[in-house]
């Protein structure tokens, strides 16, 4: 979760920029969350009738920075001593912020309609984006608002199945089922049971839609949905048309990976229970939303026994500890020129998970002091790859810090929110076998094309299965929000929507007695998603062109930027922009285009592409 889309739920956190896309729930009870918002006093100066843009606009990042390190001091507290006081503490900091931020865009109401230099306007527009849950202009709907969001989080938090037996599991014990389990009835057992927690939700959510889209006209946009999509740089609607236009350049890899694992999934399971030319059932794939589908790669491997990288045993056997794996992941960033972390970075980050206390170990960057680059992460480091592959990822987001912290607060943000999250995936892609060759941890080999494609299809099972998924959760919730999804269809239209872009089908039958939707956090927890689609775009557009000026030669999939300080030039030109001119000048700055474009996907993956499509000759793909 970065700055541009804090919401009152999770405001605690305004510092963190949650990596993965699944936030950690609030810890927060929703008794003790309404007792920590209470009415926050007065924090900003008021409007000076001599006062003009540019000096309003200063004064407020000025008091802004003020509030961010009082936010983010308590929001590191907070994930690092779980106490109900260091809750309190840190959902007080939180709406205080708050308090300033819609006093602040109150106070920007006097400048409507003034002309005012570039920078002055760009900086009122973001302000009134600065929260991704606009509250009406009343104080006892502002309290409703924030009292739903919070018990919604609450009630997925919390969230338990339990069985007819007495025996309950939480979404950690059902996840690991969806993950490792191979028997039917199990797998469905455990995705119907999780959404036994959502239900509840779904009249909340309907007052939800209807306080924030009053929210929203307060902010003069006619819902929350077209408030979101102005964060583009774009009008709403070219937005949503350059999404469509983004998912039909991937959409035919999509349609043959879909075909491959249908037909594999069939084998295994039995066409009674997988139909070869039908939706996929959704909780055969690995994970509770089937948003990808890695955990299954053991079904559908192309090439069983053939090698596919995973330095875990190796990362051990060379004395890895978790300060070495930072610390060679630094070593990425600096091997591209860019400057060492400071030594508090290594002073204050927390890396190994502590013995005496609980902390929420999910992994995040945080940007705590920008004037004194106090940048941190915060990640219970194992030593395996995965965690080894997250600490590149984590960096890529500080190195975004540091590159903009020059900026003023209102303009340090990604170009858009896809550009801090596809960053740190950008510097996942050079995580190839030459770059763990040249650490020695694999020995150096001629690329095998079976091996090639094993490693193409782990990859595209985490990266192409994700896409369809990625669009279609802001889809549904632009529909509701604009009022063309009625409360009387929510289930309906979720369902519409996952078997018209990912072609999975609910495994048992639905209707409006249930609320799918609410057992993916993102709903209640009401964090943007259309972000992580254009993420997993960006990456590889990213990658392309890095290597380009790397003067990589060779398949796309064979590059890696380390060791290229041409690349790394290019990389921090484009960060330390931030979010102070419209994305699409950032991107044609630093790329030489100033559109999104996700053809680098399938030059990518243009091996397995063709192998997909020799597989299934003959096959009916499509659903």
């Amino acid at each position: 979760m970065t700055k541009r889309t804090l919401s009152i739920l999770a405001a605690a956190a305004l510092a963190a920029a949650c990596t993965s896309e699944t936030p950690e729930p609030a810890a927060t009870s929703a008794p003790a969350a309404a007792e920590a918002m209470e009415t926050a006093p007065p924090v900003l100066g008021g409007t000076k009738s001599t006062e003009t843009p540019a000096d309003f606009v200063t004064r407020i990042n000025e008091e802004f920075d003020v509030l961010s390190r009082e936010t983010a001091a308590a929001s590191w507290v907070r994930a690092n001593f779980i106490t109900t006081d260091t809750a309190r503490l840190a959902a007080k900091a939180g709406e205080r912020r708050l308090a300033a931020l819609s006093d602040a865009v109150e106070q920007s109401k006097a400048f409507n309609g003034q002309d005012m230099d570039p920078a002055s306007a760009r900086s009122l527009h973001l302000l009134k984006l600065e929260t991704s849950m606009p509250a009406p202009n009343d104080d006892a709907k502002r309290a409703e608002l924030t009292q739903l969001q919070t018990d919604m989080a609450g009630m997925y938090g919390a969230g338990k199945w339990c069985t007819d037996e007495g025996e309950c599991k939480d979404l950690e014990e059902l996840n690991r089922i969806m993950a490792n389990s191979r028997d039917y009835d199990e797998l469905k057992a455990a995705w119907t049971g999780w959404r036994t927690v959502s239900p509840p939700m779904r009249p909340m959510y309907q007052r939800f839609a209807e306080l924030t889209e009053e929210g929203a006209q307060t902010l003069g946009f006619s819902d929350l949905g077209t408030m979101w999509r102005s964060a583009y740089d774009m009008t709403p609607e070219e937005f949503a048309a350059e999404a469509e236009r983004l998912w039909s350049q991937v959409d035919p890899l999509y349609e043959q990976l879909h075909c491959y694992v249908r037909d594999e999934l069939a084998d295994y399971y039995g066409e009674d229970k997988v139909s070869r030319t039908g939706p996929i059932p959704a909780h055969l794939l690995g994970n509770m939303w089937s948003q990808q589908w890695g955990e299954i790669y053991d079904l559908v491997e192309p090439y069983p026994g053939e090698t596919h990288l995973d330095v875990t045993e190796t990362l051990k056997t060379a004395g890895y500890d978790e300060e070495k794996m930072v610390r060679t992941a630094e070593a990425f960033f600096v091997s591209l020129g860019m400057p060492d972390l400071p030594d508090t970075f290594y002073e204050r980050s927390l890396i190994k998970k502590p013995a005496d206390r609980d902390v929420i170990c999910h992994a995040s960057a945080w940007d705590m002091n920008p004037a004194e680059k106090d940048v941190r992460i915060k990640q219970c480091v194992e030593i395996n790859e995965e965690q080894f592959v997250t600490l590149h990822h984590e960096l890529g987001h500080i190195y975004y810090y540091l590159a903009y912290n020059h900026q003023p607060n209102l303009f340090r943000s990604g170009a858009h929110d896809g550009f801090h999250e596809g960053i740190g995936d950008t510097l996942n892609l050079s995580m190839t076998p030459d770059y763990y060759a040249r650490l020695g941890l694999v020995e150096a080999t001629e690329a095998n094309e079976k091996a090639v494609i094993n490693q193409q299809m782990k990859l595209a099972l985490d990266k192409i299965a994700f896409l369809p998924f990625g669009k279609l959760i802001d889809q549904w919730r632009w529909g509701v929000f604009d009022g063309s999804i009625s409360p009387e269809d929510y289930n309906k239209a979720w369902w519409e929507l996952r078997t018209k872009y990912q072609g999975i089908e609910a495994p048992v039958e639905r209707s409006e007695a249930d609320f799918d939707p609410g057992a993916k956090y993102h709903v209640p927890g009401n964090t943007p998603y259309t972000r992580y689609f254009l993420a997993h775009i960006l990456q590889f557009q990213f990658h392309k062109a890095l290597c380009d000026t790397a003067g990589h030669e060779g398949d796309l999939y064979g590059c890696s930027i380390y060791g290229s300080k041409a690349a790394g030039e290019q990389l921090w030109a484009m960060m330390q922009a931030g979010i102070s001119q419209p994305w699409q000048e950032t991107l044609q700055a630093a790329i030489g285009t100033d559109q999104m474009d996700a053809s680098a996907i399938i030059d990518y993956f243009a091996p397995l592409m063709g192998w997909l499509e020799e597989q299934n000759q003959g096959k009916t793909c499509g659903w």
